[in-house]
């Protein structure tokens, strides 16, 4: 038998599996677990989006779409960053995905040669490596600041004549972390010194709290520079309906619309209508949807703190990403064997003596799984 690629034996399976599989397994066993590791808002699809997904199936609109998106979501989706995200755009910027990690692998092929090199900001969401290197690139990774989670000039350190792109994901997953103006100029700037691409990964852009979201590309002329990835999954909590976008310099959409011809053809025909009806409908259940997770933010990081764990700067995104004693991969084992709660070992994310737990979850369930860990400590 011949070998298989190469290129894919050399990418690693996820760091989080041998936790995921226990977890699972003991569920099937009978146990009652609690997971605070899946990355999912808890909530419903708003009613209003559901329904314009049914109507567009019930007129029909269970064909072929322009690869790119239909035009109807195209032109939402470029109001919406000229009026939300303060740069111009225009349809023919915007690309509509199979989810945002679609999006994010069509930009790697689009823009990566063999042997590029692509700084990662680490603690960093454990599939952008992957897309990098099914590319063909290489990545550098480069910690944020250990207190702060900011940047520091330390990052002009990784420049050199190889490097093709940054990736910067605000707010942060897996640290909650929402880098400040400081930080962005410091990306725009050394893009624009060294001609570097960005890929900013805005997906959790409407979950802040107390903190302002700044896109790179509204910055100087970073429009002209990055790729912005967002989507619909966290925000109208459609994981499921499996819809992102990208949106790019015409040139880097030109490319990345010919890896999306030549694999996934296009999203969804109803499910974009689902998207337009997000975008230019009421955004008050998104607003409520933020109230709650700030909500449960306060009381889980309290109760953390109150247990004497230190936490990252928890701003945004829907995790609390605690510091743990001893080995990541060994506690998160014990607070699952022993106190039945599921988690992500901060190894999967670069960041090993920390774990992620997600507050995506009922208050009750929170409250539960917070007297399970302090129970096994």
């Amino acid at each position: 038998m011949k070998k298989l690629s190469e290129k894919i034996a050399a990418v690693a399976p996820s760091a989080t599996l041998a936790i995921s599989d226990k977890a699972k397994k003991m569920q099937r066993e009978g146990i009652d677990v609690i997971s605070l590791s899946i990355g999912e808002p808890d909530f419903d699809t708003p009613r209003h989006i559901k329904d314009a997904c049914v109507d567009a199936l019930n007129r029909g609109e269970t064909h072929y779409a322009p690869s790119n998106g239909i035009p109807e979501l195209l032109s939402a989706i470029s109001e919406k960053i000229t009026r939300e995200n303060k740069f111009p755009c225009t349809s023919q910027q915007v690309i509509v995905a199979c989810g945002a990690k679609d999006a994010i692998y069509e930009a790697c092929e689009a823009v990566l040669n063999p042997g590029d090199e692509t700084i990662l900001l680490t603690p960093a969401w454990v599939s952008y490596e992957p897309c990098v290197q099914i590319a063909g690139g290489k990545v550098v990774k480069h910690a944020v600041n250990a207190r702060t989670f900011q940047l520091d000039d330390t990052l002009l350190e990784q420049v050199n004549a190889r490097t093709k792109m940054i990736v910067l994901n605000s707010p942060s997953n897996p640290s909650g972390a929402v880098f400040d103006m400081k930080s962005m100029k410091l990306v725009a700037d050394l893009c624009e010194d060294y001609d570097i691409y960005a890929m900013a990964d805005e997906i959790y852009e409407k979950m802040v709290y107390g903190k302002e979201h700044i896109s790179l590309a509204a910055l100087g002329d970073m429009a002209q520079r990055t790729i912005t990835i967002n989507g619909f999954s966290k925000a109208y909590a459609m994981t499921g309906w499996r819809l992102g976008y990208a949106v790019a310099p015409v040139e880097i959409i030109r490319e990345m619309s010919k890896v999306q011809q030549h694999s996934v053809s296009q999203a969804t025909t109803f499910a974009m209508w689902g998207g337009v009806a997000a975008l230019k409908g009421d955004q008050h259940s998104v607003e409520e949807m933020r109230k709650e997770f700030d909500r449960r933010r306060k009381y889980i990081i309290a109760e953390l703190n109150l247990m004497g764990y230190e936490t990252a700067p928890a701003d945004g995104a829907f995790y609390a990403f605690v510091k743990v004693a001893g080995n990541d991969m060994e506690v998160a084992s014990h607070w699952l064997e022993k106190g039945h709660v599921a988690t992500t070992p901060g190894s999967a994310f670069y960041a090993p003596g920390w774990i992620r737990l997600s507050y995506a979850t009922s208050m009750e369930m929170l409250k539960e799984a917070m007297r399970r860990i302090k129970r096994v400590g």
